[in-house]
C-alpha cells in the first residue's frame, strides 16, 4: 500500500502506529485549565510558563539629551547661500506678481495723475510716475537688493557659526531633548 504522506529520513516516525497518535506538538505558554487570568510568570500544572495577562502595553518614550557643541561654519555658509538666494528668487517674483496686480488695478494711473496734476507748473507737465515706476525698472531694484540680500545675509551667517562655537566652548553649547515620536 502507497502512502501520499514522503518518507521520514530521521526516522522518527518510524514505530508502532500509537506512537504516531500520541504525538502533540509542543504549545508555549499554554494555559493550565480552569485557571483564570494571572499576572507574571507562573508554572501551570504540567510544569509549563503561563502568558502574562496584566502586563502594561503603553510604549515608553525614549528620550535623549543631545548638546550642539560645534556649528561648522563651512557648512553654515554653504546653507545659508542657497536659502539666501531662494529667498532672493522669491522676493523678486513676489514683486513681479503685486506690480502686475496694482497696474491691473489702475493704481499707478491714479496715483500717477494725482501726482502729475500737483507738480505741473506753467512750463512743465510735471513728474511722470508710471514711467519711473515701469515694471523694468522695479525688477531691476528688487533684483539690486536680493543680491545685496545674498552677500548679507551669507556673511552674517557666517559669522554667526564663529560666534556660535567661541561662546559654546565658554558654556558647552545648546542643549537639546529628542524624544522618539510613536
Amino acid at each position: 500500500m502507497t502512502s501520499a504522506r514522503p518518507a521520514d529520513p530521521y526516522g522518527q516516525g518510524q514505530g508502532t502506529g500509537q506512537d504516531q497518535h500520541n504525538y502533540h506538538p509542543p504549545r508555549a505558554y499554554q494555559a493550565p485549565a480552569g485557571s483564570g487570568p494571572t499576572v507574571g510568570h507562573q508554572q501551570g500544572d504540567r510544569g509549563q510558563r503561563v502568558a502574562r495577562t496584566g502586563a502594561r502595553t503603553v510604549p515608553r518614550t525614549r528620550k535623549a539629551r543631545l548638546r550642539v557643541a560645534k556649528a561648522d561654519p563651512w557648512s553654515v555658509m554653504k546653507v545659508s547661500f542657497l536659502l539666501s538666494i531662494a529667498l532672493g528668487i522669491c522676493t523678486i517674483i513676489a514683486v513681479a506678481v503685486l506690480w502686475m496686480v496694482m497696474d491691473a488695478m489702475g493704481v499707478f494711473t491714479t496715483i500717477g495723475d494725482t501726482i502729475s496734476e500737483a507738480t505741473e507748473t506753467d512750463t512743465s507737465s510735471g513728474f511722470d510716475l508710471v514711467a519711473f515706476l515701469s515694471l523694468s525698472r522695479v525688477l531691476l531694484f528688487t533684483g539690486v537688493i536680493a543680491v545685496i540680500d545674498v552677500v548679507l545675509a551669507t556673511a552674517l551667517a557666517t559669522l554667526g557659526a564663529f560666534i556660535y562655537n567661541l561662546s559654546a566652548g565658554f558654556v558647552g553649547g545648546v542643549e537639546v531633548t529628542l524624544a522618539e515620536d510613536e
